[in-house]
């Protein structure tokens, strides 16, 4: 077997598609399948290369990776990280990803991971080149969250929507993270949807010792993006309100992170704002943090069936979990009971937060997270699914 897949972040980058597919080639690999990757050199979070060209990988060069995948670096455009300058760079690392995947041999399937919507298009255009089934991985929830978060504006949106529902239904398969998105999928007549979620390789990711029985502050994290999905104001005004118990770290980048330092100087609250983290530095974040926040904006209907997917990884590492999601995310945290889900409102988030300053036992999870992890998301048995069904689909191609 032979997969070529198209993605807009991969290795060295650290970022939700490099997490997944990483994972997933690692256990392609195994199987003795042969790995392409389409892929702009990395310059992620800041719009740019920080990193040597030996890592970072140059422009129509071949690297190899750590698992053997054969990685076609694409360029990409210098931009700010506002909402604007990401889509002009997708749109042009996008463009220059269908002839870099025609450069290869011929693979058995084309998979493009989404939710960059130009590197969706790419892909479907380099699958119809090769003459090759198109697998569409869906990582969020569009174009639901398009519609939601008004993309496209005017009538231009109904035009979107149409494109990316038209590749998702000519897609020999839809593979979504979600039960609830491939549910909603399903109801729009799409036949061809299976689920793979998230997941994690508990293997390698250390169960921490629980917090100090006391402690003078609630230590607070939030690691990952700071873009509009997130609402990072509603957690930042609760710190604000409870700022005599508690402390909020706030790590990581995104096109909203100057205004939400703006905002926590206005508001004068206990927060620090950290560079992305990678590695070791994660660790030690979450090494020091108590509860550990995940959160989506409950303005948006798709976010019902959206997971984000950090909320694995603080469920593996044993840390109690402030959950400010609906839906799907929100079943995992209550199933898995390694944590408490409040409304997205400043003054709800601020009352969870003393209780927990409080009442500290509430913050021993134990191994209940980690368990739930090894039990419903374990990142092997997640790959040898999506392999069953890529092998599923190639064999189905090729019978006469």
């Amino acid at each position: 077997m032979r997969v070529l897949l198209l993605t807009h972040s991969y290795s060295p980058e650290h970022s939700p598609p490099q997490r997944r597919w990483t994972q997933i080639i690692r256990s392609f690999r195994q199987r003795g399948w042969d790995v392409d990757v389409v892929a702009p050199v990395a310059h992620a979070p800041h719009g740019r290369r920080t990193l040597p060209k030996t890592e970072a990988g140059r422009a129509f060069r071949r690297d190899t990776g750590v698992y053997g995948e054969q990685i076609r670096r694409v360029p990409y455009l210098w931009h700010r990280t506002t909402r604007l300058g990401r889509l002009a760079d997708h749109l042009f690392s996008a463009a220059c990803s269908v002839p870099a995947a025609l450069l290869g041999p011929k693979p058995d399937a084309v998979i493009v991971t989404v939710p960059s919507l130009p590197i969706l298009g790419a892909g479907y255009l380099a699958a119809r080149l090769l003459r090759t089934p198109l697998v569409v991985d869906m990582r969020d929830a569009w174009p639901d969250i398009a519609r939601d978060a008004r993309l496209v504006p005017g009538s231009a949106k109904g035009v979107a929507e149409r494109i990316i529902m038209g590749i998702q239904d000519r897609a020999a398969l839809v593979v979504t993270v979600t039960y609830g998105f491939a549910q909603t999928l399903r109801d729009r007549g799409l036949g061809n949807v299976a689920t793979v979620s998230n997941g994690v390789d508990v293997s390698v990711r250390e169960l921490l010792m629980p917090p100090p029985e006391q402690s003078e502050f609630l230590n607070v994290l939030y690691l990952g993006n700071h873009g509009e999905s997130q609402r990072l104001d509603i957690v930042i005004r609760a710190a604000a309100l409870a700022r005599d118990c508690v402390r909020l770290n706030l790590v990581g980048h995104g096109v909203q992170r100057r205004e939400l330092i703006a905002l926590a100087r206005e508001l004068d609250a206990p927060v620090v704002f950290h560079d992305p983290a990678v590695g070791a530095e994660v660790m030690e974040h979450y090494r020091h943090a108590d509860t550990c926040v995940v959160s989506l904006r409950d303005d948006w209907k798709s976010f019902e069936t959206t997971i984000p997917s950090k909320t694995y990884e603080v469920l593996a590492v044993g840390r109690h979990v402030t959950g400010i999601v609906l839906g799907e995310a929100r079943k995992i945290i209550e199933e898995s009971g390694a944590g408490d889900v409040v409304s997205a409102h400043p003054e709800k988030v601020a009352e969870l937060w003393r209780e927990l300053a409080a009442d500290r036992s509430r913050l021993l999870t134990g191994t209940a997270g980690r368990d739930w992890v090894h039990d419903n998301a374990n990142v092997d048995a997640l790959a040898d699914a999506y392999a069953e069904l890529l092998t599923t689909l190639v064999d189905g191609v090729s019978t006469p």
